[in-house]
């Protein structure tokens, strides 16, 4: 059994550590507070706004005038991913689900190379563990409070796809739902296929494609039935305009979902930390009562023995 002093030098130790997990807690606590509440004041917004790009697409394509960043590709050779991932560890399984969730994903891919985009320090691990290319890195703020702090990422990756870069451009982030679930999604941004079962259709809804299919399409059936769109001056140039101002409020939504997403698990993993910690001190102090009351034991055996040896 460990000294008296050593078990006291433990519990002080993990004193300290429980004080740094508290405070990364109540600061985590307040950011999500804000993400959340920014979340929650687009996600109306951005939901609208996509099934208003697969709605003009629709009447595009009905016109025969299917925009390049509508029309899909035959041949995928080329794939690129923009994951959205954290700048800091101590958030649980934040960083990793959402990695293996885009690794994944690149199995239905296959025989397509596929190069990374990653905004948050995290999401290097793509690249220094499995080994894929990392085409551009871009810093994530902590706090995302307007569109501009997405609209590089946006541009690039919309110029990449018309360029000829890319085939397909896929977006992994994390989806949240609540302060204890959060989904890791890959969705594909381009081109706009309306056919996919994974686009970004409804953002903080649960993963289950009936359901997401199902509240498509009643919103699609309450904002769009019997629509008809005028182009002025004609299709191209309003959809050159509209589709990517629509693709970056999507981007932009993504990266509060992923926000919340993050300052939720490292909250909750903090606070797991502090009750462990909690454990810990508990099982130390049981520990050290029982070492000290040994040596109080000790203590007396040797005293009474040696009072005993002194009488005879």
């Amino acid at each position: 059994m460990a000294s008296t002093r050593d078990i006291i030098r433990r519990i002080k130790s993990v004193k300290s550590t429980k004080k740094v997990t508290k405070a990364m807690e109540l600061v985590s606590a307040a950011k999500m507070r804000r993400a959340i509440e920014a979340v929650l004041k687009t996600r109306s917004y951005a939901n609208l706004s996509w099934l208003t790009v697969l709605d003009l697409a629709k009447a595009a394509e009905k016109n025969q005038k299917l925009h390049e960043l509508l029309r899909s590709r035959q041949a995928i050779k080329k794939v690129g991913i923009i994951l959205i991932s954290s700048n800091r560890g101590l958030c649980g399984g934040f960083n990793a689900n959402i990695i293996n969730k885009a690794i994944k994903s690149i199995e239905r891919h296959a025989g397509a190379e596929t190069e990374f985009v990653i905004l948050g320090k995290k999401g290097a691990t793509v690249h220094r563990r499995f080994g894929f290319n990392l085409a551009a890195e871009f810093d994530k703020p902590d706090v995302v409070t307007e569109i501009a702090e997405v609209l590089p990422v946006a541009k690039m990756a919309i110029k990449d796809y018309l360029d000829g870069r890319y085939d397909k451009i896929m977006l992994a982030y994390t989806d949240f739902v609540s302060a204890v679930k959060q989904i890791p999604r890959v969705k594909q941004l381009l081109p706009v296929d309306l056919k996919a079962e994974d686009n970004l259709g409804v953002i903080g809804r649960d993963s289950n494609v009936a359901m997401t299919k199902e509240i498509i399409a009643a919103k699609q059936q309450k904002y769009f039935t019997n629509q008809e769109y005028i182009f002025e001056p004609n299709a191209k140039e309003v959809l050159d305009e509209m589709i990517p101002r629509l693709l970056e409020i999507q981007m932009f939504q993504a990266m509060l979902e992923s926000n919340a997403s993050e300052h939720s698990a490292r909250m909750l993993a903090m606070r797991n930390a502090s009750d462990a910690a909690n454990d810990m001190i508990d099982d130390l102090t049981l520990t050290y009562n029982k070492a000290r009351q040994a040596n109080i034991t000790r203590e007396i055996a040797e005293i009474a023995g040696g009072a005993q040896a002194l009488q005879s």
